[in-house]
């Protein structure tokens, strides 16, 4: 079972208390943008095998979205942040590092971009 910290509230919970959000750190078109890029916002996901970003909310507690980093492989959870942040903490990013030598925030970015 998938277990995360909720940054707001601080209750660790189930993920069947939490409601999944999908990829994080998506760059949103505005107005202007044509027919393609919506489509890539809407429907293309990276849904990598390993180091993840996603949005998660607090459905059963406090009700705010958050991110949360982790491996799709083993579940092991890195850190969870505020979703008002363009990028994962500098804490959660060494962790990841510590663990996945060779995997780097700028790799992920980049391709998200």
């Amino acid at each position: 079972m998938l277990i995360l910290e909720c940054p707001y509230c601080g209750v660790k919970a189930e993920e069947t208390e939490l409601g999944a959000g999908g990829e994080a750190h998506l760059k949103r078109f505005g107005p202007g943008s044509d027919d393609d890029q919506f489509h890539d916002y809407l429907f293309m996901r990276e849904n990598p095998k390993g180091v993840h970003f996603e949005r998660w909310r607090h459905a059963n507690g406090c009700g705010k979205w958050f991110h949360a980093a982790r491996c799709t492989t083993t579940l092991e959870v890195f850190g969870t942040y505020a979703a008002q942040t363009y990028e994962p903490p500098q804490e959660i990013k060494d962790k990841i590092t510590a663990k996945r030598p060779g995997w780097s925030w700028r790799e992920f970015s980049d391709a998200s971009e």
